[in-house]
Order: structure tokens, then sequence, then C-alpha cells
């Protein structure tokens, strides 16, 4: 092997899937993949949980750029910034877990 392991480059890629590695943010990325935006009480609506849970993920994914949001008026609108985020996830569908 004459490569050297590219620090920065799995560090960003890590830093991806430690962000996207719980089942809701994987759900509300499906979900504005399918939408171009929404808000949080459509999310909320559609996810079936508490406001406050997902808005914790919804701020989470946006600081680390996953998302990002729109306000209009007196709502919020997510959106998601990193487009490649839901092609990586329908990757990993298909990924063969044996202990799952």
């Amino acid at each position: 092997m004459d490569e050297q392991l590219d620090q920065k480059r799995v560090e960003k890629i890590a830093f991806v899937l430690k962000t996207i590695a719980h089942p809701m943010r994987i759900g509300i990325i499906d979900l504005l993949n399918k939408n171009e935006k929404m808000s949080v009480n459509d999310i909320t609506t559609y996810l079936g949980l508490e406001q406050s849970l997902t808005s914790h993920h919804l701020a989470n994914l946006k600081m680390k750029g996953i998302l990002g949001s729109k306000r209009e008026g007196k709502n919020i609108f997510y959106f998601l910034r990193m487009k490649e985020v839901p092609e990586l996830i329908k990757i990993l569908e298909g990924v063969k877990v044996v202990a799952f």
C-alpha cells in the first residue's frame, strides 16, 4: 500500500456517519429528501414524536451542516443542505448486516 491514510477525509466521513447515526435523524433526512422543506410541526406530526425531541435532532443536524433552515413568518422550515446524505443512507440500506 503506497497511500497513507488521509486523516481529514476519514474524520469527515466519521463525522457525517456519527451525526446521522440515529433512527429519528435518518427519518428526518428521509422526509426532507422526499419533501423540499418542512416545518418542525410537520416533521413532528409525521414522525409521531414530541416537538422538543424533534427540535433537538433538527438543531443537531443543522449545526453540523446536514440541514439548513429558513424562517417564513412564524414558522421555521428545514431543508437538506448535504444532498449526498440520502444517497449514503440508500447505499447503507443494501448492506447485509449479520447481527441485526
